[in-house]
C-alpha cells in the first residue's frame, strides 16, 4: 500500500528514492502472507538500506541507505493531542505475533504498537534486529530470521 504513495510523488526522484521505491515495491509484491517481515527486510538490505526508523503516531519513516537518506510521511495514526500510552511489553509482543501470523495489516500493527506504548522503532538490517522504544526509553529488541530472497 505504501509503495503507491511513492509512485505518486516520484516525478523527479533522486537515485536514493528511486532505489528505495523499487525495493519496497518488489518486497511487497513477493513477500509471503505470514512471516513476511524478514523478506521485506532482506530485500531492503540488498538494496543498500542500513537502518529504517519509524516514529509513532506520526507514521514518519526514515531510511538510511547507501545512496542517501530518504524520509516517507504516511498518514498519521491520530490527529490532535493525546496521552502517550504506557509501554506494555506483553501487548507489543502480542501485536508482533499477530502481525507475523498474517492477522493484521501494517497500519493495524502500527496502531497496536502505538497502543502498547511504542513511540518509535529502529530496524538494523545488518544486525537483523528491531528495537521498539517507549516514551521513557523502555525497549524491547527482537531478532528476526535471515531468509533467502530470490533475485528478481
Amino acid at each position: 500500500m505504501l509503495s503507491l504513495r511513492f509512485d505518486v510523488v516520484m516525478l523527479s526522484a533522486s537515485p536514493a528514492v528511486t532505489n528505495l521505491n523499487s525495493a519496497l515495491c518488489s518486497a511487497m509484491a513477493n513477500r509471503p502472507a505470514t512471516q513476511g517481515f524478514p523478506y521485506l527486510a532482506e530485500t531492503l538490505r540488498r538494496a543498500g538500506v542500513r537502518t529504517n526508523t519509524w516514529w509513532l503516531p506520526s507514521m514518519q519513516s526514515y531510511y538510511d541507505t547507501e545512496l542517501g537518506s530518504v524520509v516517507v510521511q504516511s498518514p498519521a495514526l491520530l490527529d490532535g493531542m493525546a496521552d502517550v500510552p504506557a509501554f506494555d511489553r506483553s501487548a507489543l509482543i502480542a501485536a508482533l505475533r499477530a502481525d507475523q501470523a498474517g492477522h493484521t495489516t501494517f497500519p493495524q500493527f502500527a496502531q497496536r504498537a502505538w497502543r502498547a506504548g511504542v513511540v518509535r522503532w529502529v530496524v538494523d538490517l545488518e544486525q537483523r534486529t528491531c528495537t521498539y522504544f517507549g516514551s521513557g526509553e523502555q525497549t524491547y529488541v527482537e531478532q528476526y530470521a535471515a531468509v533467502d530472497v530470490p533475485v528478481s
